[in-house]
């Protein structure tokens, strides 16, 4: 690729926009043209994202800039805000990681398109808009895609456990370290905002899906990661079970199916996801592991835009993880 990307981030001072930066900053054919936030204009970037200094002498701005693409970063409900106020020229392109746009709502005449890579990777490549999955959402629909393209999906009971930094950077009493550490807690019981989008994909793959996702999140005692685990009964035997998957996800190289037990750390810290489907009887119990920073946010969102402007997927995203 002979021209290098202008790219923008708004709300470049959370959690997300921290992370967006960081791979931006190693990507080898991006340069960042802005990085926008209110709360922290006028500072420099490594006085908020400490671990940046001496990567970087960007200063935080207010104002927007010419750019090629710019990554929304925003609060749930503050992205199809800020477009309205901010029209943009058509010719840059978008990638939303709130929760604005994953179910088919528009701005300024702009769609977007649902941004999970092994679900639609051919439509991001040629799209201008992109919504970015959220973390759970990622986790749970890579573990039922494969059974849903094979009409296969009935009932779902999943359970799902999440680090602090699932709830923005914001301090909450529920991310409060005295009130976290050591302890474990459910919320938002069968009423989780990802669920629409989990089902809107599920059912445009299996338009005969009837049964509902019945999940329950929890809040985890560290701080990044995602290990979810969906229950379905089954006809399949073991191996059938496993042909389904590794060839449902051969070609896709962040998603990898383990036929071993999986764990947290082997995906800390990079964007890949790891499934093992694991069977007893006719119960099916699919474990999917991810970093809800990186394969949940953003790094889908960058991997999202190596497809929109024709690079590798992996362009930018050989991350290391941490085993011990």
């Amino acid at each position: 690729m002979s021209k290098e990307i202008r790219a923008g981030i708004v709300g470049a001072a959370g959690y997300t926009g921290g992370e967006t930066l960081r791979l931006l900053l190693r990507h080898p054919f991006v340069t960042i043209a802005f990085a926008q936030s209110r709360s922290s204009a006028g500072q420099p970037v490594s006085q908020v994202h400490t671990d940046l200094y001496g990567d970087t002498d960007l200063v935080f701005s207010a104002e927007l800039k010419e750019a090629d693409v710019i990554f929304l970063c925003l609060g749930h409900g503050e992205s199809k805000k800020f477009l309205s106020e901010h029209p943009l020229p058509a010719t840059v392109k978008l990638i939303d990681l709130g929760n604005d746009f994953r179910l088919g709502d528009t701005v300024q005449n702009r769609s977007f398109t649902y941004g999970l890579p092994e679900f639609q990777r051919d439509t991001i490549a040629q799209s201008a808009n992109v919504a970015n999955p959220g973390c759970f959402a990622t986790a749970i629909q890579l573990g039922l895609l494969p059974l849903a393209k094979a009409g296969l999906l009935k009932e779902v009971h999943t359970t799902g456990i999440t680090g602090s930094t699932g709830a923005g950077q914001k301090l909450q009493d529920t991310t409060h370290f005295t009130w976290r550490a050591n302890n474990i807690s459910a919320y938002k019981t069968l009423t989780h905002q990802h669920l629409g989008e989990i089902n809107r994909t599920l059912k445009s793959l299996q338009p005969e899906f009837g049964g509902q996702v019945h999940f329950v999140p929890w809040r985890g005692d560290f701080t990044r990661g995602i290990f979810v685990t969906s229950v379905v009964s089954t006809h399949l035997v073991a191996d059938e079970v496993s042909a389904l998957y590794h060839k449902f996800y051969e070609g896709h190289p962040f998603t990898h199916v383990s036929d071993a037990a999986i764990d947290m750390k082997q995906v800390v810290n990079t964007n890949k996801c790891l499934i093992q489907p694991e069977q007893v009887g006719q119960q099916l119990a699919i474990h999917s592991v991810i970093d809800n920073l990186l394969k949940g946010a953003s790094g889908q969102a960058i991997q999202n835009m190596n497809l929109m402007f024709g690079l590798k997927e992996v362009t930018g995203l050989h991350l290391k993880a941490n085993s011990f």
